[in-house]
């Protein structure tokens, strides 16, 4: 089987950051839905990396250790996935427990905010239900809070109503720089990976800046074919890939199974013009 047909499903979160299922059961889920090649992702934590190797040994599935580094880039939050790091290295350990830090205080701010805003109370405890560890606290879990008491429907809009730039709950963050972030990920022997460009909200310019620093610093591919781009979104980044260069990345972006995402192991296949990054690491 050429690199290119393989079902390769290279973004996804567990238990130790802000996903439902523990790596394990991630592992058996990709098996089951005809994944070949699996990363884990979590965000800035890599506590998890090996429980999913050996489960993943365990399903017979190939396994890319990962992480998903939260980084501010002109004033926005940009996430960029590193495949194939080491996480046994230190530099990449301490710089990930230097991201995470500020998160509780970060969350505290936000359920203030949605309380005087918002009129909605007690949403850091809902919250802190669904993680358990406060350094890890994230806006999926608020989101996840506010769908249980019914203020929105669902975790996207929970994040379109409450938890984006500009609306009750938002509270912004200062994480880890883009140089930092791809020199961490290069160091510890993997390649960098911007997430999900289509999420961002920058304008052509921007977006052409971020490409060339990003690239600068060495960084090696963006995501093409993931659950957080819409599906005419798909060609759009495979061309902007081949543009500036860069090798071709696809991840269900999976964090539950009753998120309105894409499930694992279920986008389509790259186009046939792209790179797929995991290239580098398997033939057939």
């Amino acid at each position: 089987m050429p690199a290119s047909t393989l079902n390769a499903d290279l973004h996804c979160h567990s238990i130790f950051s802000d996903g439902v299922l523990t790596p394990s059961q991630l592992a058996e889920r990709a098996k089951k839905y005809g994944v070949d090649v699996w990363a884990l992702t979590d965000h800035d934590e890599i506590s998890g990396i090996a429980t999913a190797r050996a489960a993943a040994l365990d399903c017979d599935l190939r396994f890319i250790p990962g992480v998903e580094i939260s980084v501010t880039w002109a004033s926005k939050t940009i996430h960029i996935v590193g495949l194939n790091v080491d996480e046994t290295n230190v530099t990449l350990i301490d710089g990930l427990a230097k991201t995470r830090s500020g998160r509780e205080r970060r969350a505290q701010d936000m359920s203030d905010d949605l309380a005087k805003r918002a009129g909605i109370s007690g949403a850091y405890q809902g919250a802190l239900k669904y993680v358990g560890n406060p350094d890890l606290i994230s806006r999926s879990h608020f989101a996840r809070h506010l769908v249980e008491i019914g203020a929105c429907t669902s975790v996207s809009d929970a994040f379109k109503h409450y938890l984006s730039d500009g609306k009750p709950g938002f509270v912004p963050h200062r994480w880890a720089t883009l140089s930092e972030a791809v020199s961490w990920i290069k160091g510890a022997g993997g390649l960098a990976v911007i997430a999900h460009p289509g999420r961002y909200d920058l304008t052509p310019i921007a977006f052409d800046s971020l490409f060339q620093e990003f690239r600068s610093y060495g960084g090696m591919a963006i995501e093409t074919i993931t659950g957080s781009h819409s599906p005419d979104q798909y060609d759009e980044y495979a061309k902007v890939a081949n543009y500036y260069g860069f090798f071709a990345s696809r991840g269900s972006d999976f964090h539950s199974p009753d998120d309105d995402g894409i499930d694992i192991g279920l986008l389509p296949a790259l186009p046939a013009s792209s790179k797929p990054i995991w290239g580098h690491w398997f033939d057939t």
